[in-house]
């Protein structure tokens, strides 16, 4: 056999050989020892040089090394197809546990009115529901808003015309409520409410509002002040404590703004509570005999209370959040959380 011979039958080899291997460790770094190695079949064929004359050493040595290209071809061939066999083992490891579906949740501010909602219908509200376009009559006016009053400027209203508008907030539904239904009423109002205000950490122009109405026969400031009370405690937490303050609303009279006790600092004073020791979370007071008589129920025989809250204030309470823009942006980073 002539040295020509003996180097194709050396690649034909090579190629019984890549044809068979196993795609194992152990299995290449024969295949490269039998090639590649420093006594292995190619640097035989580049040994036997020697006994050759200059012409054919310059044919021979051009097939050695087409040859030795191949061999070094099948190896990092062989060694990509291991690389790749070991990444499908770890990624198709059937011992690893599932992974699960990411599933969603309630927004921090439904769970937030969610919870509310339940404290207050276990002392027997109901719920109402209204419209969130609004027109001037039901928004302002039935509620002891007159026209021109200066009480109006409270309110930042999105006028659409001059008598339709968003609602500033879910009261008009106490006003619907109470000329369908006659007393005893007891209520809950919830939904969004809209405001013209400057976006800031503190206000955003769209927010939540959860108003309460209660009217019957005998109906005092006292009632009001123990079923706020009951609430915070259920809310917040059994130490927390509750105070009433002086206020002004147009359509209670009294008026009072309700404030707990520090849940972050406990009363001690910190940077949420600017240092009080006291959080403001509703406004409530007994409803004037005017918005009772604009609703068609005597004022003489029947005396009632409201209150109400902002859901999304309570929540940054809650949680010590210091943006309420945050709620409303829809960072998955930020909502996950909750």
């Amino acid at each position: 056999m002539n040295l020509f011979e003996k180097a194709e039958e050396v690649r034909e080899q090579l190629r019984k050989d890549l044809a068979q291997i196993e795609i194992q460790p152990e299995a290449i770094e024969a295949f490269r020892l039998k090639y590649l190695g420093k006594k292995g079949e190619i640097q035989s064929l580049f040994s036997l040089f020697g006994t050759l004359d200059p012409e054919k050493k310059r044919l021979f040595g051009k097939v050695a090394n087409e040859a030795k290209l191949e061999a070094e071809a099948a190896l990092n061939a062989l060694k990509q197809r291991l690389a790749g066999n070991q990444k499908k083992e770890a990624f198709f490891d059937f011992t690893l546990p599932g992974k699960a579906p990411r599933t969603g949740h309630l927004h921090p501010i439904t769970q937030t009115m969610n919870r509310i909602i339940a404290i207050f219908q276990e002392m027997g509200f109901g719920i109402e529901f209204g419209p969130e376009v609004e027109t001037d009559y039901y928004n302002f006016e039935a509620l002891n808003f007159p026209k021109n009053h200066p009480a109006r400027d409270m309110q930042d209203t999105f006028f659409v015309d001059d008598d339709i508008l968003l609602r500033t907030h879910t009261s008009p539904i106490q006003v619907r409520t109470m000329l369908k239904k006659k007393p005893p009423i007891r209520i809950l109002a919830p939904g969004r409410v809209y405001r013209n205000e400057a976006i800031n950490p503190r206000s955003y122009c769209m927010f939540h509002q959860i108003e309460g109405l209660y009217v019957d026969e005998n109906v005092t400031f006292s009632e009001l002040k123990t079923t706020l009370d009951v609430f915070a405690r259920r809310f917040f937490g059994k130490d927390v404590k509750t105070r009433f303050r002086p206020s002004y609303f147009p359509f209670t009279e009294p008026s009072a703004e309700v404030d707990v006790s520090c849940i972050i600092c406990g009363g001690r004073g910190c940077r949420v509570c600017k240092h009080t020791g006291w959080l403001e979370i509703l406004g409530c007071g007994m409803v004037d005999p005017n918005v009772l008589s604009a609703v068609g129920i005597d004022p003489e025989k029947y005396t009632g209370y409201a209150f109400g809250m902002g859901p999304d204030r309570i929540a940054l309470q809650k949680y010590g959040i210091n943006d309420i823009r945050l709620f409303f942006e829809g960072d998955i980073r930020f909502l996950t959380q909750f």
